[in-house]
This record gives C-alpha cells, structure tokens and sequence, in this order.
C-alpha cells in the first residue's frame, strides 16, 4: 500500500486537536509558507466534520440470507462486471451512500478483497469529499484488528471506490455463544476490539456506532 501522502499525515494530526485555535497553530507550524499544502489539508478537515455519521454506517455481514435491496437495479455495478483490475462477485453491504462489493483481484496478485463504491445518483461534490475522507481515515489505521485500505482510484465516469482486506466472521456474541467461551475468554476478546478503538481513536477517528 502507498504510504501516506503529507496532507494525509497533517489531516490525521490535526485532527486529534479538538480546539480550533490549537489546530490552527499546528497548521501554522507544520504548513509553513506551504499554503497549497495548507488548503490540502483543510478540505480534507472539512470534509471529516461534514461527514456526520457517514463513516458510521459498516458494511451488513457476510450473510448467505440477506435480502437483495430494491435499489440494485439503480446501480450500474452489477456482480460479473469489472471495476478496474477487480471482477464484482456480489454485494455485502450497503449504507447511506456507498455500496460495498465482495471482489477478486485480478493483477498484479489474486485475491478475494472487498469493494467500496458511492452509489450512482450521489455522487455529488460534497458526497464525494465525505467518502474521500472515509477512505484517508481508513488508509492511516495500521492495526491487526482493523481491515485495511489496499488499493482506491475511480470508475471511468468519475464515481470513487476503494478496496479494502475482506474479513469473513460472525458476530462476536454469536461466536461467544456458538463457542459456549467463559467469561475471562470473551473478556480478552473485548481487550482486543478496545485495543483497535483506541488506536483508531489516536488517529483522530471516533465511531461512535459500534455494532458486534
């Protein structure tokens, strides 16, 4: 994965100052006389704040039984089409704005990953700041317990997506339950989902809708 542009790295910094005169001052010290560096990073800071709960909306689970939506047949992704180097297999999920897609990787390397794309018809500007900020936030998270960006880029007509690991599961009550684990045991699996909450939360990112 590329490593993280410098407005990327100043938007995640930045971010994690919650006072705007403080922000401002870290801007100032760290954009210097950069002020194209400095507009870089303040739409980006624009767009996070105008994101609401975009980036609360996770994609449904992987499951065999979920119903297909009404809005399929409105979008011009469908599975078997391709998307750059990845052919779409189905759909796994589906929230406000984006739509996500289990695909496979075709070149340089196979492999199965997941496809996120802004639905067709909202694909507006400010749509399209809020799901660039999804995907900046998401590309600085370095942590085993949080899926990672792999790849992102754009559809012919402009649409934005990006590609992240697929990670195949259950919900982690049922798995408690289906594995009948103790208490000590679904405790240190609780440690784990916080230890990746707080390195989300040092890169300035807040979920505030958390689900199993």
């Amino acid at each position: 994965m590329k490593r993280p542009s410098p407005e990327q790295i100043l938007f995640a910094e930045a971010l994690q100052r919650d006072n705007p005169e403080a922000r401002a001052a870290y801007l100032d010290a760290a954009c210097a006389a950069d002020r194209a560096l400095r507009r870089r990073v303040e739409a980006l800071l624009r767009a996070a704040e105008d994101a609401g709960d975009f980036l609360e909306r996770p994609p449904t689970a992987l499951r065999r039984d979920a119903r297909p939506s009404t809005l399929t047949s409105e979008l011009c992704e469908a599975p078997g089409e391709r998307i750059g180097r990845y052919k779409l297999l189905e759909k796994i999920g589906e929230g406000g704005c984006g739509v996500v897609y289990m695909a496979d990787q075709e070149e340089p390397v196979r492999r199965r990953v997941a496809l996120k794309i802004i639905k067709l018809g909202m694909d507006t500007r400010s749509v399209i700041a809020r799901f660039e900020a999804e995907r900046q936030a998401l590309a600085l998270m370095d942590h085993p317990n949080i899926a990672k960006v792999l790849d992102g880029g754009a559809t012919p007509n402009g649409r934005p997506y990006f590609v992240m690991e697929l990670v195949r599961g259950v919900r982690i009550t049922e798995f408690c339950e289906e594995a009948r684990l103790p208490t000590a045991a679904r405790l240190q699996l609780f440690i784990q989902v916080c230890q990746a909450i707080q390195h989300a939360h040092q890169k300035g990112i807040i979920h505030r809708d958390l689900k199993p």
